[in-house]
C-alpha cells in the first residue's frame, strides 16, 4: 500500500489529519534536519495505521515535505 504524506516540521502542535483514504498531512515538532522530522512523521503515521514503524518506508520525497510512504505487508 502506498500513502501520500505531507509533513510540516518545526510545528508547535502535532496533529495528524487524514485527507483521503491514502493521503495524510502531519505536523511534527521535530526539525527538518538529519531525518528527525521523517522519523517523527513515520512513527505517528505507523501509530495511526496500527502498524509497527519498521513496516513503513519512504520511497519518494525523503528530502521534501511531500512524501510517498510504502506500508510493507499491507
Amino acid at each position: 500500500m502506498l500513502i501520500k504524506l505531507k509533513v510540516h516540521p518545526d510545528s508547535k502542535r502535532s496533529p495528524l489529519v487524514r485527507r483521503a483514504p491514502d493521503s495524510f498531512e502531519i505536523w511534527v515538532k521535530a526539525p527538518a534536519r538529519e531525518g528527525l522530522a521523517n522519523k517523527a512523521a513515520l512513527a505517528a503515521l505507523a501509530e495511526a495505521l496500527g502498524q509497527p514503524p519498521r513496516k513503513l518506508h519512504i520511497v519518494k520525497g525523503a528530502a521534501s515535505p511531500s512524501k510517498i510512504v510504502k506500508v510493507l505487508g499491507a
